[in-house]
């Protein structure tokens, strides 16, 4: 084995061993639950069967395909069936961003490492993951073409007017197909179809072609200028670029065909707007908050835009539209909802790496190092047989690492500290009359471990929208009329983390306290 693969393989056990740990977080279960009821109806939810007050309201959430073998892999596996699923999916990402770098093995390790550390505080087992993986791969198949000048435009460029106006509109047409399948542009409207039926995020599918789009946009517009300065007639359409922008084009139509391949029908292209709409996400869900630089989960993100930023500095090569659209884009939705970071460590390492690479080469000739390629690439016996044993011990550890997230009880005694397992029991022996009202945080959890309690409200921002989560938050903030909101809709338990304003207040009221523990309280009417 030779340098060069051992550097690989070290970076993706080590991402692999940074990614398998345990991955269920509170809105894992919402998505299990759903993905139970769809194996056990053999049909895709399309109205709420879990809550009382949306019980039977249209929902329409693009996330069966994945919600579905979420519940098998849980069933067979259990969590850490889901924990090794979650690893699997954040290093075959990388797999993909790996591809995109530019520069060496030490370099592309380098940065791979850090842009996992900057997105794993979002890995977690939920549909999200799959935007994580289609997004690397968008990125790949779009950066394979521009890199590739779009395979066959090269012909079109040098071939004569005359033969171009003998193609006409066939010929056109041919030309843009080859160009769609020499560079794997197909693939984007399949992937679309797999991606609207398994999260909404694949609005990042059409940010990340309209970014190409609008530098082939860019391109052709200075082109024309460029041709009607020259006094040069190539008709409304210079050859080169307008081939890049019509196929772009016509794949951004495909791709918009393929989102209404889905059970809910076109409907679901709003999906995205109807979930930035909702005011109280930005307001009280951290993950759509602006990132908190005081945490320290958010201290890689600012590392590796730091050193993205002064790579770019002292970079004497010139930063492309894409790049530069990419890098301004993927940090402006960073910087307005945390949970954008994961996608932005799938866009940077490409923009860092194609700067950073020409300036470490000029630096090594200027300190006078020797060019390391070829030892990377050589290998003597025994310097074989050496990083052989030393990936053999490596894998080792990571299948030991491994081990430690996969037993059930490590992962029953995780979520124990900090989901209402406890009060869940009290709740399904004592049976206490009335709807539940429930904290916010554990809605998923009681939706999939106490469904004989429909929940007020769970993870399911887009189903409830601002009025009921309001609702919710007067009430768990003891505001005004948090009675009348209690009464309204008929609640007779209440269950709650300890630290909720409203706790303190329902003593005196018509509640009385039924259990109490370090996690939750429960409360039911006098």
């Amino acid at each position: 084995m030779t340098m060069k693969r051992l550097i690989f393989w070290l970076t993706f056990l080590g991402v692999f061993a940074m990614a398998m740990r345990i991955s269920v977080d509170t809105d894992s279960w919402w998505h299990l639950r759903a993905g139970k009821w769809i194996v056990e109806n053999r049909s895709v939810l399309q109205q709420d069967p879990f809550s009382y007050t949306r019980f039977g309201e249209t929902w329409h959430y693009p996330g069966w395909l994945v919600e579905a073998p979420m519940y098998l892999i849980f069933r067979a596996f259990g969590p850490g069936g889901l924990n090794m699923l979650t690893a699997a999916m954040v290093t075959l990402t990388f797999w993909f961003v790996w591809k995109t770098l530019a520069g060496g093995e030490f370099l592309r390790a380098f940065v791979i490492i850090v842009a996992a550390a900057t997105s794993g505080v979002f890995w977690a087992a939920r549909p999200n993951m799959l935007t994580f993986l289609l997004a690397s791969i968008f990125l790949w198949i779009l950066e394979e073409a521009r890199n590739n000048q779009f395979a066959h435009s090269h012909d079109e460029k040098t071939s004569k007017p005359s033969e171009r106006n003998v193609r006409g509109d066939d010929g056109s047409r041919h030309m843009m197909i080859s160009i769609i399948m020499a560079n794997k542009l197909w693939l984007l409207p399949l992937l679309m179809v797999v991606w609207a039926n398994g999260h909404g995020g694949f609005a990042v599918g059409f940010i990340l072609w309209g970014v190409y789009f609008a530098s082939s946009l860019f391109s052709w517009f200075m082109n024309w200028l460029e041709n009607r300065r020259q006094m040069v007639d190539e008709g409304p359409w210079p050859s080169v670029c307008s081939k890049q922008l019509k196929t772009l084009l016509f794949i951004g139509v495909l791709m918009t065909l393929a989102v209404c391949v889905n059970p809910s029908g076109p409907v679901v292209l709003l999906y995205p707007f109807k979930t930035v709409r909702i005011d109280v996400l930005r307001q009280f869900i951290q993950e759509w908050q602006s990132p908190n630089f005081h945490n320290r989960e958010v201290l890689p993100f600012l590392g590796l835009l730091l050193i993205t930023l002064g790579v770019l500095g002292v970079s004497k090569k010139r930063i492309s539209m894409v790049d530069f659209l990419l890098l301004a884009g993927f940090t402006t939705l960073s910087l307005t909802a945390g949970r954008n970071i994961a996608l932005f460590a799938l866009v940077t390492p490409m923009v860092l790496t194609k700067h950073a690479a020409p300036f470490l080469e000029e630096a090594r000739k200027r300190l006078g190092f020797r060019r390391s390629t070829q030892a990377l690439e050589r290998t003597t016996r025994w310097q074989s047989r050496l990083n052989w044993t030393i990936l053999g011990i490596l894998t080792l550890a990571v299948i030991l690492k491994s081990s430690l997230v996969i037993p059930k009880n490590i992962n029953e005694e995780h979520f124990a500290e900090t989901l209402p397992m406890a009060a869940v029991s009290f709740l399904k022996d004592t049976k206490p009359d009335g709807n539940l009202f429930n904290s916010y945080n554990w809605g998923g959890y009681l939706l999939w471990s106490m469904p004989e309690y429909p929940v007020f409200v769970d993870g399911r921002t887009d189903l409830y929208g601002d009025e009921l989560i309001r609702d919710w938050i007067q009430v768990v903030q003891g505001e005004d009329d948090w009675k009348v909101v209690l009464d309204e809709w008929d609640v007779g338990v209440i269950l709650l983390e300890p630290f909720r304003p409203i706790v303190d207040k329902l003593p005196v009221d018509d509640w009385e306290l039924l259990y109490k523990d370090d996690i939750a309280v429960v409360f039911g009417r006098k």
